[in-house]
Formats: structure tokens, sequence, C-alpha cells
């Protein structure tokens, strides 16, 4: 091939390039010579040529980066697209690898899209979760839209711990967010074991300078349960994604977005007091409030503090000019 070509060709330069006053060893001459006159010394440099070659596509073997597992690639692309255009890039990464579009769905978090259960007319969030094929279910009528016949549905006892879920996560929403939508959806895992999905979405608009801006919270729980069924060990993996459109004459058209993922872990009994649901509940509020505060504190702070760095705001000379022809009015004034 054309690259053992070059690597045959780069040895024997390489080869040839040793001192032509190099003694002997191979023909045992104690006089100086030019490397390529003795015979022996040729059939030495063949030899030593074939064997460069054959550490060259060994080391080429050995220095190729190997097969990278598609799902990680993708992930790690998605890690570096901008948050709010996750949809349309997850799509296209979807596109592109269609045999692996379920499994980057389900790890591949994204903004919620709303729908109205026809039922009941109460608005209800669309996420993975709730998912069985093109149809998503309704957490208050429990029923797909668009109907299927062997849709997956929660047994009894968790349908009612389901209900109660959605009454109560709907007030936590309301209370924390003043607006919004929520949905809470359950699935049983081996034995008594189930998770858990608490989803809420909060837009606004026209607020401020705030053309558009939306709130996405995905809570994950999964509960094992232990000593009997009187403790559980519950996994929250949290994650928020925030965009923010803000458009100012000062500053222009500008976006802030991000995503935050924060996981948390706690062993809790269960009685009448340490409900599965104050167990959940809690955990999601305390995970939920450190991201909020940590959101507006730290990411957006430090945020402000890169930009102020990098930019001179215009807003001094702007406010001098104005003072100066105050000034200059109230002279006027007093002159006359």
């Amino acid at each position: 091939t054309s690259s053992s070509s070059r690597r045959i060709l780069a040895a024997r330069d390489k080869l040839a390039a040793v001192s032509s006053e190099e003694h002997c060893n191979f023909c045992n001459r104690s006089e100086y010579h030019q490397i390529w006159a003795c015979v022996e010394h040729r059939l030495a440099l063949v030899g030593r040529m074939a064997e460069m070659v054959s550490q060259g596509d060994d080391a080429a073997a050995a220095a190729a980066p190997p097969k990278r597992d598609p799902i990680e690639a993708a992930l790690s692309i998605m890690r570096r697209m901008p948050p709010n255009k996750i949809a349309h890039n997850l799509n296209a990464i979807c596109n592109l690898i269609p045999e692996h579009a379920d499994e980057l769905l389900q790890r591949v978090d994204q903004p919620l899209e709303e729908a109205k259960c026809k039922d009941t007319g109460r608005a209800y969030l669309l996420c993975d979760y709730n998912r069985d094929g093109d149809s998503h279910r309704s957490p208050w009528s429990n029923k797909y839209d668009p109907p299927i016949d062997d849709g997956f549905v929660p047994s009894e006892k968790l349908r009612r711990l389901e209900v109660e879920a959605n009454t109560l996560f709907d007030c936590y929403r309301e209370l924390y967010f003043e607006g919004g939508t929520s949905s809470v959806y359950l699935w049983e895992l081996d034995g008594d074991d189930f998770a858990g999905c608490f989803l809420i979405k909060k837009k606004v608009s026209g607020h401020e300078f705030v053309t558009e801006g939306c709130w996405d919270s995905i809570h994950v729980v999964e509960v094992n349960l232990e000593d009997n069924g009187k403790a559980a060990n519950y996994k929250l993996t949290t994650t928020v994604i925030l965009t923010m459109d803000v458009q100012k004459e000062s500053v222009g058209d500008t976006n802030l977005s991000g995503t935050l993922t924060r996981t948390a872990e706690k062993r809790s009994v269960i009685d009448a007091e340490h409900t599965h649901m104050h167990n959940m509940g809690t955990l999601i509020e305390d995970t939920e409030t450190d991201i909020r505060v940590n959101m507006d504190a730290l990411y957006i702070q430090k945020t402000r503090e890169v930009v102020n760095n990098i930019r001179s705001p215009q807003t001094g000379p702007s406010q001098g000019a104005a003072f100066t022809a105050s000034l200059n009015e109230a002279v006027k004034r007093h002159a006359r």
C-alpha cells in the first residue's frame, strides 16, 4: 500500500543517512567504506528495513484510537451543543443513528412539551416516561393520546399513589412557581420497588426585558424498599433546563441558556408520618432549592462577571453627556 511504501522509503533514508565512514560490523572489514558498498551490509540493511516497517505497522495499529461507542459519542456531542437547541440537535443525531434513537431519547433530557387531556381538559407534560410508541399517557385520565390498546399503565396500587402525587405536586408547583404545568408518572421495578418522574414547566414572556423564558425541572426518583417495606432508599437525579431570551436596546438580543444536573440519595423510614410522598417530596424540594440558589448566585453571577470583564458598558459616556447638558442649561438660565 502507499502507506507501507512511504514507511519503507523512510526506513531506507533513515539508515542511509548513517555516516559513510561508519565501521562495518557486518563484514568485519577493518577499513572504512561506503555504507552501501558492502553486499553483507546491504542485506543487513534490508533486514533492518523490514523490521522497521513491521514495527511501524504494529505501532500504527496500536496507536489507532479504539472504536468508540456511538451512544457515548452522541452524548459527548450533546453536552457541547447549545442548551436552547437540544431538541433540534437530538433529532438530528437520532436521524444519523436511528438504531440507537430509543436509548438516546431516554438518556438525554430535553425541554418538556405540553398537551391537553381530552377527558379532563387539564394540561400535562410529555416526556419519555409517559410515552409508548407515538402516544403519551395523561396522568389525569390514565389514557393514551392517540389511543392504543396495549399501552403501559401502572398497577392499581401504584396508580393511587400516582394520583396522590399529581395532586400534591400540583400544589407544590403553584406555591413555588405561581403558574406553569406539572405532571407525575410512576412505574414498577423489580419486586415492590418502583420509580417516578416529577416534571414542572414554567414559561415566562414579556417580563421586564425577558421576551421569552422557560424553566423545565425533571426529577427522576428510584425507590428501593428495605426491611420488609419499613424503610426505603431513594435515589434522585434532577435536571433543570433554563432558557431566557433577553431583548434590551443597550445590549441587543441576548440568549442565556443552560442545564444543570444534580444527584441525591437518602434512606428514610416509612410510617404514617414519613410516607413515600413525604420522603420523595422533601428530597425533591431540597435538591431543587439548592439548584435554584446555585444557578442564581453562582452561575448567572459568574456569567455576568465574565461578560462585564470582556466588554465596556456604554452607559457611562451617555450619562456624562446628559449631566453636562443639564449643567449647561443651568448656567444659561442663571446668566439670564
